[in-house]
């Protein structure tokens, strides 16, 4: 069963990308069917990643906070399944061990959100909530 449910991961994940950004055109019935399959493939265990995936053709947003947003109100993921999709799914999807989280031997590229939760993330995301970036383990000022 899960890897089934991988291989139709692999399938609906870029169908779902594709849906929330405008390029395939269906109904809503359909829709509805690419929602559910989300929550059956978050349940049965498979890494989900969202990425921005920006590019002139079809997808003209940078915002990582508003791909969030879209997973949490358009896929019906709680904001925790995607903030983790965001960071560890991205990474598990480029089968990248030094991205993703933090911790020993990860790259520590990081942004620290102004926010009383990871909420704020999908919730809130026009509003500039960036208090300090790190790349390579060095805080940048003026990122």
């Amino acid at each position: 069963m899960l890897g089934t449910a991988r291989l139709l991961g692999q399938t609906l994940g870029a169908a779902l990308v594709a849906l929330l950004f405008g390029q395939v055109a269906v109904g809503a019935e359909t829709w509805a069917l690419y929602l559910a399959s989300a929550s059956a493939l978050l349940g049965a265990g498979v890494s989900v990643a969202i990425a921005t995936d920006c590019n002139p053709g079809s997808c003209f947003t940078s915002s990582m906070a508003f791909c969030i947003a879209l997973a949490v109100r358009e896929m019906r993921m709680t904001t925790q399944e995607a903030v983790w999709a965001a960071t560890g799914g991205g990474a598990r999807a480029l089968r990248r061990a030094d991205v993703g989280h933090l911790g020993g031997g990860a790259r520590a590229d990081l942004v620290l959100r102004d926010g009383p939760s990871h909420a704020y993330l999908a919730y809130r995301p026009g509003v500039p909530l960036v208090r300090a970036v790190w790349r390579a383990g060095r805080e940048r000022g003026d990122d």
